[in-house]
């Protein structure tokens, strides 16, 4: 797991894990925890996500970039977590269920806690990355609250779900749960802006709908080795096709499908997003949906089968992509004037 072996320096939060906080020890410790959880919130992101560590420290807001961190490693930990394959190879049977569940369940427990200013105990120096998100954040309003708890909602329904088959209106929650968190953490942290800008609410979370359909694509075959089935039940039944029979006709039709989705979405996430008056939440926008978009021509040139692994081709795309969506960001359509940084 990332978080335990990322640096050494990290090994003296040991020493005050099992010590609730607000006691005299913690109290002593306080600053050098918040420093040490920031450091180790750094590694994590640029270990996990390079794409995703340069945004935060070049266009959130100076005074949350700490805590932005915080909120995107300490759920890169809990994911990887609960994904840890079993030592007994077997990604499907009892014994790791029930390790996901309690693991998860203290998560559970320690968020709550946290939210409501009660003193809680540290088991792994990684958790200490929630509590500090919490304490540190001027105010925990709706939007990090609505990401702290969204993103809470897809570690549950990746613990349900794993060994599974699952409905679509399961799927649609579940990606609806993951769009949600995605764009209002980036308006909690980019900008402090509301972004609405006379827009449709709702379409503010299209284009991380379209960005978590590709990446659910994407990662099919790794999913399902790791034992998620990322296809409806009812479209196998329907097709008489099981979880891993990708190339069969049912399957792929069910791929032409989400690829349609997709890009319905990131045009209309993308027309929102070019709309918001921060000109770096622009970039921050646009880029992601860049990120997975090019993805959606890889799928139509395999005929939409599926491949194990789309490594090769993002390194070649991520230059052009970057810069395409820099362009954009800049120029805000049918407005006259637009500064970068307002909010």
């Amino acid at each position: 797991m990332l978080a335990r072996t990322v640096d050494p320096r990290y090994r003296g939060l040991v020493n005050c894990m099992n010590t609730p906080v607000g006691t005299a020890r913690t109290r002593q410790w306080g600053h050098t925890l918040a420093v040490l959880d920031a450091h180790l919130a750094r590694d994590i992101t640029k270990a996990a996500s390079a794409q995703t560590y340069w945004t935060i420290g070049l266009l959130v807001d100076r005074a949350r970039v700490d805590d932005a961190y915080r909120a995107y490693a300490y759920f890169r930990w809990l994911d990887d977590s609960l994904d840890a394959r079993p030592q007994s190879g077997d990604p499907w049977c009892e014994a790791d269920r029930t390790r996901c569940r309690v693991l998860l369940d203290r998560q559970q427990r320690l968020l709550e806690g946290a939210l409501r200013g009660e003193t809680v105990s540290l088991v792994d120096p990684a958790e200490g990355m929630l509590v500090d998100l919490v304490r540190s954040a001027e105010t925990v309003d709706d939007g990090l609250e609505s990401y702290l708890r969204h993103m809470m909602d897809v570690m549950e329904f990746d613990v349900r779900r794993r060994g599974r088959l699952v409905s679509r209106l399961e799927l649609d929650t579940y990606t609806r749960s993951l769009a949600t968190a995605v764009t209002d953490a980036m308006h909690h942290f980019i900008g402090r802006c509301t972004g609405h800008d006379g827009l449709d609410r709702e379409m503010r979370y299209l284009g991380a709908t379209g960005a978590h359909v590709v990446h659910m694509l994407r990662d099919t075959k790794a999913d399902l080795r790791a034992g998620y089935i990322n296809i409806p039940r009812e479209v196998l039944d329907a097709g008489g096709i099981g979880p891993a029979d990708t190339d069969s006709d049912a399957y792929r039709a069910w791929v032409r499908d989400r690829v349609a989705l997709a890009r319905r979405c990131f045009a209309e996430g993308r027309a929102y997003v070019r709309d918001v008056r921060c000109g770096r939440f622009r970039l921050a926008g646009l880029a992601y949906i860049a990120r997975f978009e090019w993805l959606l021509d890889a799928f139509e040139r395999d005929d939409y089968r599926l491949r194990a692994d789309y490594g090769s081709m993002a390194a070649a795309t991520a230059l052009q992509t970057g810069v395409e969506a820099a362009v954009r960001a800049v120029r805000r359509p049918g407005r006259r004037a637009s500064r970068w940084n307002q909010a």
